[in-house]
């Protein structure tokens, strides 16, 4: 088969392992209460989580709810109203469904149900910001923590505590039972730490917000560090805390992660005859000092077949970071172009090594595609157009490089979220 194929192909496989419509149906609760059940979510698979919900939820049952998405990833639903927002940065539609989400879920009884849908994207999706702080104050930490190469739970660390849904919030507003189904996007797969964790015990503080914003020398708004800086001081205003009794009648559920999608794009691979490798679903790091790691593995295995012969897939998963320029003049391009854009740099047309890296979501960073594929020729087709791999990736412009040579990968929106995907092929 052509590697290109295998390696879409495998894409492809990765994604359709974390297809909330047919891994949601396997989770829903068997028993109905005897009051109505309230849907809610958030994230880039909410609205096909929510379909999934519909399509298998007895009809003569009282259902009803709001899930919140991203612009362009809504579905067609009739019980269950499909907000779409601002991803990654929060805004107004956001804001405004959660603040109707808040007050649904407020109104709940023992008798009914919360069925919360959670995924990847729904912190910046469910964006009730607490009390004193605007929605400008949101955008603008926001922004700067997404610049400046903090992991992803740090940024989650912040945004839970000024969020009034977020950190554990919504499931202490309600007094009915909480089912909580969660497609995972984070390392670790930490329910506390996927959209935020408006379900889940928050074991963060302020005081540990407060030090992620000084360690990433982020200029907050002054409501937002008065806000950490009161929460710090009166612990009544901290979100709930493992142990908390308004978890008593909760339980979280994960429901698919990058290791399952891994192994069935691994299964894959070893269908069509080459060998997989995964070498892990929570590799984390600046993006491209990453490719370098696994631009000196391929070469190894390359030149002198260790540690595994040839032909071998390499797969993993996982959310790396990419830093982007302090004055601004950053490029285009997501975290998985710019990783595959370093391994071309390093690997410098080493024959027989194809490789690809997108976003399981199909959007890699701000961008409209879903990543990138390289092959051994990348880095000479460039060269011939007059493209400079390195400047382009000294300003965090992967995107370019990969347009130019028309190798970027396009799926459109995925409505699932299970992270990164990167396949290297040695043939």
């Amino acid at each position: 088969m052509d590697p290109r194929e295998l390696l879409l192909d495998s894409f492809n496989a990765a994604i359709a392992a974390a297809d909330p419509r047919l891994i949601v149906p396997r989770h829903l609760p068997p028993d109905l209460p005897k009051g109505r059940t309230l849907v809610v979510g958030a994230g880039k698979a909410a609205a096909a989580m929510a379909l999934a919900v519909e399509n298998h939820w007895r009809k003569d049952a009282l259902l009803n709810g709001i899930v919140v998405t991203r612009y362009g990833h809504g579905l067609p639903l009739k019980r269950i109203t499909v907000v779409e927002a601002g991803h990654p940065l929060p805004d107004e539609r956001g804001e405004q469904a959660a603040r109707e989400i808040l007050a649904e879920v407020e109104n709940l009884g023992p008798d009914d149900l919360l069925l919360c849908l959670l995924s990847g994207g729904g912190s910046s999706l469910l964006s009730l910001p607490v009390a004193g702080v605007s929605m400008d104050d949101l955008q603008s930490a926001t922004r700067e923590l997404l610049r400046c190469g903090a992991a992803i739970q740090e940024i989650n660390t912040v945004r839970k505590h000024l969020s009034a849904v977020q950190g554990g919030r919504l499931a202490a507003s309600c007094r009915a039972p909480v089912l909580a189904l969660i497609i995972s996007d984070v390392t670790g797969d930490d329910p506390a730490h996927i959209a935020s964790g408006p379900c889940a015990p928050d074991p963060t503080t302020c005081s540990d917000a407060l030090a992620i914003l000084e360690r990433y020398r982020i200029n907050a708004p002054v409501a937002v560090m008065e806000t950490l800086r009161t929460g710090a001081r009166d612990k009544h205003n901290e979100t709930p805390k493992p142990g908390d009794a308004v978890f008593s009648h909760v339980e979280n559920r994960v429901i698919a992660t990058a290791h399952y999608s891994l192994l069935a794009a691994a299964e894959y691979f070893r269908g069509h005859g080459v060998p997989a490798v995964m070498l892990g679903d929570s590799v984390t790091g600046e993006a491209r000092d990453v490719a370098k790691v696994f631009a000196a593995l391929a070469k190894e295995i390359r030149q002198y077949g260790q540690p595994w012969n040839p032909p071998v897939a390499l797969i993993s998963g996982g959310e790396t970071t990419v830093t982007v320029r302090a004055d601004g003049r950053g490029g285009r391009g997501g975290r998985n172009a710019e990783f595959l854009l370093s391994l071309v740099i390093q690997l410098n047309g080493l024959p027989q090594v194809h490789a690809l890296a997108c976003d399981t979501d199909g959007i890699d960073g701000s961008e409209n595609n879903a990543g990138a594929i390289a092959t051994p020729d990348s880095l000479h087709r460039a060269t011939k157009m007059g493209i400079n791999a390195a400047a382009l990736l000294a300003v965090n412009d992967a995107y370019t490089f990969f347009e130019q040579i028309g190798d970027l990968v396009f799926t459109g929106p995925t409505r699932t979220n299970v992270n990164d995907y990167r396949a290297i092929l040695i043939l």
